[in-house]
């Protein structure tokens, strides 16, 4: 039986024992204004800001944050040296790195890698409901790069933070239905 639930190129079947226990951590985006990214990253995208780190000495700082139910909060830790290692004990979570200064720098523009030279695409978060939550990004104001009609695949949104980082909005029970049909094959 075969370590991978899919099938592609590449595949390297036996998995190396000294790699059990790793996790995907941390996704990390450079930003420009902090208050601008919090705020997003909070108020528009529901996440916690579990764990700020500050190097002085390097002129920058990391917030951790997490998509955190409220029942799961009790579950985090108030010391903090305990809490640094459930942050990066945790998966899936999203960093965001503040160079110091660079709000004010007017040469500082970060890459979102959706348009030439591609590369980085974009973050993704599942929603209960999709139609609900592209209303309240509406009334929230916030940039969309493509709404659920757009383009050939339906039923997914791309909006943008403060910095034009795309994130992806979907709702997995309407996944776009061209990729039900090949999926169901």
């Amino acid at each position: 039986m075969s370590r991978h639930l899919d099938i592609a190129p590449g595949l390297y079947e036996a998995k190396d024992d000294a790699t059990e226990g790793f996790v995907f951590n941390q996704t990390m985006l450079r930003i420009k204004d902090p208050s601008a990214s919090l705020d997003f990253y909070t108020r528009v995208m529901g996440m916690t800001l579990v764990r700020t780190l500050e190097f002085p000495e390097m002129r920058f700082t990391l917030f951790f944050l997490a998509a955190i139910d409220r029942e799961q909060l009790d579950q985090w830790s108030t010391d903090s040296a305990e809490r640094t290692v459930q942050t990066f004990s945790r998966p899936a979570m999203l960093e965001l790195t503040y160079n110091w200064g660079s709000e004010d720098d007017d040469a500082v523009q970060y890459h979102n890698g959706n348009s030439e030279p591609r590369g980085f695409g974009h973050i993704g978060f599942a929603v209960p409901d999709l139609t609900a939550a592209c209303q309240r990004f509406d009334d929230l104001q916030v940039t969309f790069a493509k709404r659920p009609e757009d383009g050939k695949m339906n039923d997914i949104a791309f909006i943008q933070d403060p910095d034009g980082y795309w994130i992806e909005i979907f709702e997995p029970a309407r996944l776009p239905a061209g990729l039900k049909d090949h999926l169901a094959q």
